[in-house]
C-alpha cells in the first residue's frame, strides 16, 4: 500500500483505517465512527495524560451530565436555541409512548449546567465555580461529513464552564483558557492561530468567541478549540443568582470552553507521513517496538529471542509502553512497514551483531538508525524522546507559518486564498465589508490574538475605508 500525503483525504482516511485508529463509514449511521483498540488508546493517552492533568492542575473539577435535555431547558436561551435549533437530534418517544416534553441529545451543555448551578450557587464565596466534562455531544451535521472532523456524534467533547463575580472576572478566565489551550496543543506539538471570532461566527449566546484554528496539511484551516466569554446570557433565565460581598444579589459570570475530537484529527494530519503516523511520545500507545531478526543458526536465532524478551521487559520495568513483535508469520521489512505505518517512535533490532555489541534503535521521525549501549538504553530513549518531539513540533510549525501571507488586495487575496493560503487582509470593521469578504474571498476567521498585526496607514480591502484592524481569510472544513 502506497501513501501520499500530497493526496491529503485519501491519505487521513486510509492511514484512520490502515493504523487500527477509527473505522469510518461502515458504521450505518451517518457521521458515526468507531475507535479502534490502537485508536481509543491514544485518545485515553491524549485526554489523561495531558487534558484532564492541565484542567485539574488549573483548578477545574471534572462532572458528568446526562445527555438528555429537555426541549423546555434548551429553549430558555433564545439566541442559543436559534444557533442550535437546525442540528438538533430530538428523543420524541419512550418505548410505544409520546413525551410530553421532547428531549435532546446533547448539542452542548451551556442550559444543562446552568440549570443546575441555579440550585448550587448562592454565594460569591462559592465562585469562581470551574467545571468541566469529556462526553459526546450530538449535533445534526448537513454538510458532508469526515472522520473526526465533521461528525454528528462527536465522542470526544471536551467543555470547560465557570461561573463568575464580574464581567471582569470572567474575562480573566477566558485569557486562562487560551493559555490552558496553548500548554495542551504545545505539549502534542500542534501549531496553532489565535483569532478573535467576527460578530456575526460568535457561539450562540457569547458576548465574544476566541478560536483556535490549525493549518491541515492541503492547506484548508481546522478550527480545534473555541473559549467563549457568556455574560449573564444564561444565567438571567435560567436564575443563576448569588449574594455579593455587599450582600447585593447579581447574576453569575459565565464562561465556557470546548475542544473535540479534531484535536486527534489534528495530531494526526500535521505530524503524519507518506509512511503513516507520526506519534508525539508521550501520547503514543506504543512507543517502543523490539523486534528480533531471525537466524538460519538455531541457537543463535533462540539467543536473539532471548535478548529481544529481556530488553522488552526491562524497558517495561522503566515504565516504556513497548511491544516485542516475534512473529514468525512476517519478515522484518513488513514488521517495520507495519509499525512506522502505527506511528511508533522507536524500533530496536535485534540481531547477531547486537548480542555482541550496541543496540541498533531507528527513530520514526527521521528514520534513521542510532547504536546505543544497552545499559544506556533508557536514558537514551529518553533523551531520543526530546529530540524527536521538538523535530515534529518545528515542522509542523514552520509548514503552518510557511501558509500564512499578507495582502492590501482584493483580488490578490481571492487569488491567494483559492491557493489555500491563509490571508491577512486590512478591514474597517464593519459587518457588510466582513460578509463581503466571507462570500467573495473566504472564511473570516477573525483578528489575529497572537500576533500583533499593524494596521496603521492601511484601508480596507473591500470598501477603501480607513482599517480598523488586520483579519485573517481561509479555505475551512
Amino acid at each position: 500500500m502506497k501513501l501520499d500525503k500530497s493526496n491529503f483525504s485519501e491519505w487521513y482516511d486510509t492511514v484512520l483505517r490502515e493504523s487500527g485508529l477509527y473505522d469510518y463509514g461502515r458504521y450505518p449511521v451517518k457521521g458515526m465512527g468507531v475507535w479502534m483498540p490502537f485508536g481509543f488508546k491514544l485518545r485515553r493517552l491524549v485526554l489523561d495524560n495531558i487534558v484532564r492533568r492541565i484542567l485539574d492542575e488549573t483548578g477545574h473539577e471534572e462532572v458528568l451530565f446526562p445527555v438528555l435535555i429537555p426541549k423546555t431547558l434548551l429553549e430558555k436561551e433564545t439566541e442559543h436555541i436559534r444557533g442550535f435549533e437546525g442540528e438538533v437530534y430530538w428523543v420524541t418517544k419512550g418505548g410505544h409512548e409520546e413525551l410530553d416534553i421532547p428531549l435532546a441529545l446533547r448539542p452542548t451543555s451551556e442550559t444543562a449546567i446552568s440549570y443546575m448551578e441555579s440550585f448550587w450557587i448562592s454565594s460569591y464565596k462559592q465562585l469562581p465555580m470551574k467545571l468541566y466534562q469529556i462526553v459526546p455531544v450530538y449535533r445534526y451535521e448537513t454538510k458532508a461529513t469526515r472522520p473526526l472532523i465533521r461528525l454528528r456524534e462527536v465522542s470526544t467533547f471536551k467543555e470547560a464552564h465557570t461561573a463568575h463575580e464580574s464581567f471582569e472576572d470572567a474575562d480573566k478566565q477566558c485569557k486562562e483558557a487560551i493559555e490552558i489551550y496553548k500548554r495542551i496543543y504545545d505539549e502534542l506539538g500542534i501549531p496553532y492561530m489565535i483569532n478573535m471570532r467576527p460578530s456575526w461566527d460568535r457561539f450562540a449566546g457569547a458576548l465574544y468567541t476566541v478560536a483556535f484554528d490549525t493549518v491541515m496539511p492541503d492547506g484548508r484551516v481546522l478550527q480545534i478549540g473555541t473559549v467563549h466569554h457568556l455574560g449573564q446570557n444564561f444565567t438571567i433565565p435560567f436564575e443563576v443568582r448569588f449574594q455579593r460581598k455587599d450582600e447585593e444579589v447579581d447574576y453569575a459570570w459565565q464562561t465556557s470552553y470546548g475542544i473535540s475530537d479534531r484535536i486527534i484529527a489534528a495530531l494526526i494530519a500535521v505530524h503524519g507521513d507518506d509512511r503513516g503516523l507520526v506519534l508525539p511520545p508521550k501520547v503514543a500507545p506504543i512507543q517502543v517496538v523490539v523486534i528480533p531478526i531471525p537466524q538460519k543458526d538455531e541457537e543463535l536465532d533462540k539467543k536473539v529471542r532471548e535478548v529481544a524478551k529481556e530488553i522488552t521487559e526491562g524497558l517495561k520495568e522503566k515504565g516504556w509502553r513497548v511491544v516485542l513483535d516475534d512473529r514468525d508469520d512476517k519478515t522484518p521489512g513488513h514488521k517495520y512497514y507495519e509499525w512506522e505505518l502505527k506511528g511508533v517512535p522507536f524500533r530496536i533490532e535485534i540481531g547477531k551483531r547486537e548480542l555482541e555489541g550496541e543496540l541498533t534503535v531507528a527513530r520514526r521521525d527521521i528514520r534513521k538508525r542510532t547504536k546505543v549501549k544497552r545499559e544506556e538504553l533508557d536514558q537514551k530513549l529518553k533523551e531520543m524522546s526530546e529530540e524527536f518531539f521538538n523535530n515534529i513540533k518545528e515542522k509542523a510549525w514552520e509548514f503552518m507559518r510557511s501558509r500564512i501571507v499578507q495582502t492590501d488586495d482584493l483580488e490578490e487575496a481571492k487569488e491567494l486564498v483559492e491557493k489555500r493560503m491563509v490571508v491577512e487582509v486590512p478591514w474597517c470593521g464593519r459587518k457588510e465589508c466582513g460578509l463581503r469578504m466571507d462570500e467573495e474571498v473566504g472564511r473570516v476567521l477573525g483578528m489575529p490574538l497572537d500576533k500583533d498585526a499593524k494596521v496603521k496607514g492601511k484601508r480596507c480591502i473591500t470598501c477603501g475605508r480607513e482599517a480598523k484592524v488586520i483579519v485573517r481569510l481561509a479555505k475551512t472544513y
